[in-house]
């Protein structure tokens, strides 16, 4: 008798049977140790692994010995441990030189005018003492047997133009591009764009007219991040990086990261479409942006913002403390999934609550289609 295939839904098979889910990959972004003790971080670790969590963005300083023993703990969990550090912001004391910073188009340095934030101290990326700093970092890390991969963050200039939904927040309206949000303008990086362009760039009355300008600060930044991904992959580790959307609708824009040119493993778009004053369609639109730019040479993570508290979301006036309620997230993964991203990355799993890892568990195990033979 000829053999019928059909397909049919795991969840229709025979009762009894084991349902074969469908699950969607699933990072986190999530610091400490804090002084929490070994138990308690296996525990913490063990009950994401639970919840469907499968590997850590973990930001934990800069000391390797910090790296080796948490992620020691992940991987007794069964989680991936990734080092999650930033790169162009070095904020303390003695750290580097002060003179190793960028400075704006009025001439001051973020180490003594940091743009909007206390924190924000970006170095200069046309530095070869800078890379050399960073490499050093990165490399000390990459060498832990425990981590799985380096997570670059803060891998930009200083935004340029803040996202929409922050201007309130800062008491701003960012319409164009400002010569104190605006960076490098040092010696070294109006030296070398000269040389490149013939172009003084301190002469021109609009920089942000100069294409070959902003091509020049992709490029800064681009370059730092290859240089970084070969010495990483050197080690046989895998290298990632947090990124702002697009990159053409957003990250170009207002962070000169050009990072479709970028030569790592996965791409971490922090789709936060909160800032943006976007719904849930905004991140399927912008996955499929990530996804169409990079042509498949390296995987998409939809980073999803959590909203920490959801009953007080519409009384928030920090759109910070805003993000995705639990309703939301369903939407916000499928979004993601359907238009072409690998899987999730959530910021942060500790602003989850019980009703949004309810919604979040039923969003991420897809029923599987599976060949049966009948007779």
């Amino acid at each position: 008798m000829k053999k019928l295939i059909l397909l049919i839904p795991l969840v229709a098979i025979l009762a009894g049977c084991q349902v074969n889910k469908n699950k969607i990959p699933v990072y986190a972004w999530e610091s400490g140790p804090r002084g929490k003790s070994d138990k308690e971080l296996l525990k913490e670790f063990k009950d994401l692994k639970r919840k469907g969590i499968d590997g850590l963005m973990y930001n934990g300083g800069q000391e390797a010995a910090t790296y080796e023993r948490v992620g020691a703990l992940a991987k007794k969990a069964g989680l991936e441990f990734h080092a999650w550090i930033p790169t162009m912001i070095q904020s303390k004391e003695g750290l580097l030189d002060t003179s190793l910073y960028a400075f704006n188009g009025l001439g001051q340095s973020a180490w003594t005018h940091p743009a909007y934030v206390p924190y924000y101290k970006f170095l200069c990326p046309e530095r070869e003492e800078v890379y050399d700093f960073l490499e050093n970092m990165y490399s000390n890390v990459a060498d832990v047997p425990q981590v799985d991969g380096i997570h670059l963050d803060y891998i930009r200039f200083p935004d340029v133009i803040l996202a929409r939904g922050l201007w309130d927040k800062y008491g701003l309206v960012m319409d164009r591009e400002y010569p104190q949000f605006d960076y490098c303008y040092c010696d070294s990086c109006v030296t070398h764009f000269k040389e490149q362009t013939g172009i003084d760039i301190l002469e021109v009355e609009d920089p942000s007219s100069v294409e070959e300008w902003k091509q020049f600060r992709y490029d800064q930044i681009t370059s730092i991040v290859n240089r970084l991904a070969d010495m990483v992959h050197s080690k046989n580790k895998e290298i990632t990086a947090a990124v702002f959307p697009g990159p053409n609708s957003v990250a170009k824009k207002i962070v000169r990261q050009e990072w479709d040119k970028w030569n790592i493993d996965a791409f971490y778009p922090m789709n936060y479409n909160d800032f943006y004053l976007e719904d849930a369609e905004w991140i399927g639109e912008v996955c499929k942006e990530a996804v169409e730019a990079t042509e498949g040479k390296a995987q998409i993570y939809s980073g999803l913002f959590i909203c920490p508290d959801p009953s007080a979301k519409a009384m928030e006036p920090d759109p910070e403390n805003h993000g995705l309620v639990p309703s939301e997230i369903p939407d916000a993964i499928n979004e993601s999934i359907s238009n072409g991203a690998t899987g999730i990355c959530l910021f942060t799993s500790s602003r989850m609550t019980r009703e949004g890892w309810e919604e979040f568990r039923k969003a991420i195990y897809r029923p599987q289609e599976e060949k049966i033979e009948l007779q």
